[in-house]
């Protein structure tokens, strides 16, 4: 499995909390709920850009 993210966007960036989320539902759905250890850390890294997203968003909604 690829580690690196199939949507590429400029670092520093953040994307919509809704395309992080299909692309952690794709992580899940490609490796059937088996993370190898390459798919943890991406794992890990999109639940870090999730949570940014969420952030941003309720920044820009206040």
């Amino acid at each position: 499995m690829s580690s690196t993210s199939p949507t590429p966007h400029t670092p520093g960036t953040v994307r919509s909390a809704a395309v992080v989320n299909a692309e952690i539902r794709a992580l899940w759905s490609r490796t059937d709920g088996a993370l190898s250890a390459a798919d943890e850390a991406r794992y890990q890294e999109l639940l870090v850009e999730w949570a940014a997203a969420l952030r941003a968003g309720l920044v820009t909604a206040a």
